[in-house]
C-alpha cells in the first residue's frame, strides 16, 4: 500500500489500513478500554467517526486533503473489544472535491456508522496557508 496522506496518525485511536485501492480503502479498529465512555464499555462514537474520517483520507489518498464536512448517522453501539471495519469509497468527483461514502460495521456484520465525507486536495498543506 502506497500511502500518501496522515502519516504520522495512531492505528491504536483510528485504525490500521487493510486494503487500499484507487478511490477506495478499508481500515480496521480494535476498540481499546481506553476508548469507553462508561463502566459498561461504551466506546465514544469520536472514535468510530476517527476511523470513518481515517478511511475516507485513504480513499482520496492526497498529502493535502482535508475533511470539508461529514454527515453521519450512528446506527448501533460500539463497544470495548469490538473489531470495526471502516469501507470508504469515493463516489463523487469534482476537480479537487471528492464526496466519499463511508460505511463502519463490526465482526458480526453490524452496521455502526454510515455517512457521505466531503474532502478537498489544496494546493499545499492546510498549514501552510
Amino acid at each position: 500500500m502506497d500511502i500518501k496522506t496522515h502519516s504520522q496518525i495512531s492505528a491504536e485511536l483510528v485504525g490500521e489500513p487493510v486494503q487500499l485501492s484507487e478511490g477506495s480503502a478499508t481500515v480496521r479498529l480494535s476498540v481499546g478500554s481506553q476508548m469507553a465512555a462508561d463502566e459498561r464499555g461504551l466506546a465514544h462514537g469520536g472514535f468510530t467517526f476517527g476511523l470513518a474520517d481515517y478511511a475516507a483520507m485513504l480513499a482520496v489518498n492526497d498529502p493535502n486533503v482535508v475533511l470539508g464536512s461529514a454527515q453521519v448517522r450512528f446506527t448501533a453501539p460500539v463497544q470495548v473489544g469490538d473489531k470495526v471495519t471502516a469501507q470508504a469509497e469515493v463516489v463523487e468527483r469534482r476537480d479537487r472535491k471528492f464526496v466519499v461514502h463511508v460505511l463502519c460495521s463490526t465482526e458480526s456484520g453490524a452496521a455502526v456508522l454510515d455517512g457521505d465525507f466531503t474532502c478537498f486536495v489544496l494546493d499545499r498543506h492546510i498549514l501552510e496557508r
